[in-house]
């Protein structure tokens, strides 16, 4: 790893002062929330037996985008401007769409806007290295194709902020492995933005994380933003060639099966599959296993033990990449399915008196 200290420095002392930043944000929202009564309320399609506040990701969305404005003062480490420039309305736009909807509720149509114009933007933003690379027809199609993933990260991530430090705590560890590859790839942007995206998220989790309760939700203002930003700095990645489309896939496994199989098993039964529901393997397990944290080790172990070694071995050999993302998908996939038989079967006294709170 090649990568001058001198450069490096000023990088890791912007990632903590975004972190900081990000602590004292949080902490400033979740009293907001608290004044305003932006409180998640138990229900039976929640997780929690106490009222919680909600939109604390603001905090840590504000954070990451004053450090990526400052990110540019930083010779050899600065985002090209194409990006900055487009990513930041983008990922501005998805946290207000989320913000309206913690507040008041917004209907599907303009959330799937928002989430596609954010799309666009971060389709445009990279279009420089897909149109030489591609004829334009094949050009084209794959930008469209960024577009619907992109929007499709936005949607997941806020299906699976549901638990505890979860989707948090999935958005840090991907973000730290990007980073990895980054530098191993003397990518220093990649390695500077993955970077402040994890420090934004090391603000989040002390609030966040199951211990032996969260304080503050993320809300939507901050799934969706953070689902924006991780689905960026991918797709960068992949353009840039610091990491395979492959390696990539695999370390968004766990989430993308989960919400995923979810979606297509809902929308199969005729279910409301836009609507807010208690279905995810996730909740099954937070349910069953009776905490927010042995549903977050399950998570997180998956990642270290299977997601992140084989994204490693896919950067190795390209040739296996995507043999390697068709096992792990059919291997999770067969996870997600026994996962909730198990859960069905755990004995239903045990689910009220030991629910998560």
């Amino acid at each position: 790893m090649d990568v001058a200290a001198g450069v490096l420095a000023p990088i890791l002392l912007l990632a903590v002062l975004v972190a900081l930043l990000a602590g004292v944000l949080v902490f400033a929202m979740m009293l907001y929330a608290q004044r305003r009564g932006l409180l998640d309320q138990p229900g039976r399609r929640r997780l929690h037996r106490l009222p919680t506040p909600r939109g604390g990701g603001a905090g840590a969305v504000l954070a990451l985008a004053l450090g990526l404005l400052v990110l540019q003062l930083l010779p050899g480490a600065a985002l090209p401007w194409r990006w900055t420039g487009m990513w930041l309305p983008a990922l501005l736009l998805t946290a207000l769409v989320g913000a309206l909807d913690d507040h008041r509720g917004l209907g599907i149509g303009p959330r799937m806007a928002a989430h596609l114009a954010a799309g666009a933007l971060l389709a445009l933003s990279l279009w420089p290295q897909l149109s030489p690379a591609l004829q334009p027809p094949l050009a084209l199609l794959m930008a469209a194709a960024l577009v619907l993933a992109t929007a499709w990260s936005i949607n997941l991530h806020n299906f699976m902020d549901g638990s505890d430090g979860l989707l948090a705590m999935q958005v840090f560890t991907l973000a730290l492995v990007f980073a990895w590859m980054a530098a191993r790839s003397d990518q220093l942007p990649l390695l500077a933005l993955a970077l402040l995206l994890a420090a934004a998220l090391a603000g989040f989790l002390p609030f966040n994380l199951p211990l032996p309760r969260a304080h503050v939700f993320m809300g939507d203002v901050g799934s969706g933003a953070f689902g924006f930003m991780l689905a960026a700095l991918a797709f960068a990645g992949v353009a840039r060639g610091a990491w395979s489309l492959p390696a990539a896939l695999l370390l968004v496994s766990a989430f993308a099966v989960d919400a995923g199989a979810t979606l297509l098993s809902r929308m199969l039964r005729g279910r409301r599959w836009w609507r807010p529901h208690r279905e995810h393997l996730y909740q099954w397990l937070a349910r069953a296993r009776h905490s927010h944290a042995q549903a977050l080790l399950a998570y997180l172990g998956w990642n270290l033990l299977l997601a992140i070694p084989l994204a490693l071995w896919a950067q190795r050999d390209a040739a296996l990449g995507w043999w390697l993302v068709a096992a792990l998908y059919m291997l999770a996939g067969a996870a997600w399915w026994q996962g909730k038989r198990a859960c069905r079967r755990a004995p239903r006294r045990l689910w009220n008196r030991h629910a998560p709170v």
